[in-house]
């Protein structure tokens, strides 16, 4: 066995020294992602990290040549954690806005488009546009998109917003018991709570807004590093059709354009 061990290496060298090939590992990505945010990044039954975000960068590492390696991340320290360098990217269905498009980079290409609507109990019919918040009560996450929106609105102070930080499961079920009127999210995970938990809500109104998805990294040379392979695996997946099967596995349809 020894012997066979050095026959092999002996002749790995050579073929190293005769074409000048050079056996590198993979590039490593570590990303950063909620883990707790169905189904896009979670956890499933089995106690593995599942879900869209994750399945879509898997499949384009193996089409551009790297691996990757998920490190489940709370939300409100997620840029800081990839400003910090704890991890290289971040997947957790993001969309850009002018703050953060000073401070980081995003993938060439989106990987999904959804609409943003305000989700109530499901015997409600007095809430279906913004408008209709002023006196309430809402539910919104710490950091994002839909509490800028939600702020934006707010100018004249009249609707109470409560901050969550944790599971966006909790903001549904405290709609459901009346703790809160409303809150504001994509469809796309409302609707997969809706089926997975039987929960008691439903998205009103007209989109208020579409909201495309991007891969964020830092604002450096190796974040345009980066950048460019996973850039390369969203095109391969784009143009073979996998990143639209993808979307009818999780989604029932395609929401990738």
């Amino acid at each position: 066995m020894k012997n066979l061990k050095t026959i092999t290496m002996m002749l790995l060298l050579a073929l190293v020294l005769s074409t000048g090939t050079v056996f590198a590992a993979k590039p490593v990505l570590n990303v950063g992602t909620e883990g707790v945010y169905a189904p896009f990044t979670f956890t499933d039954k089995q106690g593995n990290l599942t879900g869209y975000d994750i399945e879509v960068l898997k499949e384009a590492g193996k089409r551009a040549g790297f691996d990757v390696k998920f490190l489940p991340t709370p939300w409100d320290s997620m840029f800081l954690g990839l400003e910090a360098k704890k991890f290289d990217v971040i997947a957790n269905q993001i969309s850009k806005n002018p703050q953060r498009e000073k401070k980081f980079l995003f993938s060439e290409n989106s990987y999904l488009v959804s609409a943003v609507q305000l989700i109530v109990r499901g015997d409600r019919n007095d809430i279906n546009s913004l408008e209709d918040l002023r006196g309430r009560k809402v539910g919104t996450s710490v950091g994002s998109n839909y509490t800028k929106t939600l702020e934006d609105f707010n100018s004249k102070k009249d609707v109470d917003l409560k901050y969550y930080d944790g599971n966006f499961t909790t903001v549904l079920q405290d709609i459901v018991s009346g703790r809160i009127d409303a809150t504001l999210n994509d469809r796309l995970t409302v609707g997969y709570n809706i089926k997975q938990l039987n929960l008691n809500v439903k998205p009103v109104g007209k989109p208020i807004d579409l909201a495309p998805s991007y891969f964020v990294f830092r604002q450096d040379q190796e974040g345009q590093k980066l950048k460019k392979l996973v850039d390369s695996g969203l095109n391969t997946l784009k143009k073979d059709g996998t990143l639209t099967k993808l979307s009818v596995k999780w989604f029932g349809a395609d929401y990738t354009k």
